[in-house]
């Protein structure tokens, strides 16, 4: 079942809410991981500490972008700047791609040239704080990600969930390198580069998705038609179309009505239905072209 947008207000305070929690934590995270890797000089920890710097990025650049997104219409963006958030996302695709290859170069040097790591004790404290402070983190993401839908906030909750496993990853490279293979250090670097690249694709096509104006899922559509359908007066539905920007839904369609009513009355009943829809489907825009029966088969012809 769709599930309710809250309205514009907010929307924008539960964005707002997680772009500065996001940033606030990949800060702290940055500051404890380079420590930890000035002190251990283990690749692991330098690639958990590029990570957590990607993710710092990131959320400083949805604050920034989330601030215009949520602007509101104005006389040259009268649907509103809601795709600002999904640029921002192809922008965050671009450095963690970047990134990701660094890491892949650095491990594979690591491979070659294996480096004692010393100290692990240090990096095993770090990597369980920053485990503790994302896994928060997360939860505060899916929570507002279930109420907004936003694609900034989606796109940004994608580094940190696979910094959960990123850190489950550190903590097994520092006790591996530690006594049992210098080369795990390597290894595991290499692979965080892989996983981040594999995020990055996701986030393309996540942004890519909006941008492209896709339409609704299925089940949106199909209670769309059913609210429509349900009306009375109505007699039939056709070029339903749907599209989302930011928080905002665009819902469009042709009403089907009775040759006999008047302009008044296929006003109301217009409006009784764009009522409804709102209802459901909050916050939405809904433009409705209004048929007499008469004209349907015509128009479906042309």
């Amino acid at each position: 079942m769709s599930e309710t947008l809250v309205n514009k207000n907010d929307y924008g305070f539960w964005v707002k809410v997680a772009a500065f929690a996001a940033t606030s934590t990949a800060l702290m995270l940055v500051a404890l991981k380079l420590y930890a890797w000035l002190v251990t000089d283990a690749s692991s920890m330098l690639a958990s500490a590029t990570d957590s710097m990607l993710d710092l990025f990131a959320s400083l650049m949805n604050v920034v972008i989330l601030h215009y997104a949520l602007a509101p219409a104005d006389d040259k963006h009268k649907f509103g700047h809601g795709k600002a958030e999904s640029l921002a996302g192809l922008v965050q695709a671009a450095f963690v791609t970047g990134s990701a290859l660094i890491l892949v170069f650095h491990g594979i040097d690591r491979i070659l040239n294996p480096q004692e790591v010393v100290k692990t004790e240090v990096g095993i404290y770090v990597t369980v704080v920053a485990i503790v402070m994302t896994l928060l983190l997360v939860l505060l993401q899916k929570y507002v990600i279930t109420k907004t839908r936003s694609v900034a906030i989606s796109a940004d909750a994608l580094h940190y969930q696979s910094d959960l496993l990123l850190n489950l990853g550190v903590l097994a490279a520092l006790i591996l390198s530690s006594g049992y293979s210098q080369h795990a250090d390597g290894i595991f670097t290499c692979a965080v580069g892989i996983f981040l690249l594999a995020g990055a694709i996701k986030i393309i096509f996540l942004s890519v998705h909006d941008l492209m104006d896709h339409e609704l899922s299925e089940e949106d559509v199909a209670q769309i038609t059913e609210i429509v359908i349900a009306h009375k007066a109505t007699l039939g539905v056709h070029e339903l179309r749907t599209r989302q920007s930011g928080p905002l839904r665009f819902i469009q369609f042709h009403l089907e009505l009775d040759n006999s009513l008047s302009l008044l009355e296929a006003h109301s009943i217009g409006e009784t239905i764009e009522k409804e829809i709102k209802a459901k489907f909050s916050p939405c825009e809904v433009f409705i072209h209004h048929d007499p029966s008469s004209v349907v088969k015509k128009e479906l012809t042309q």
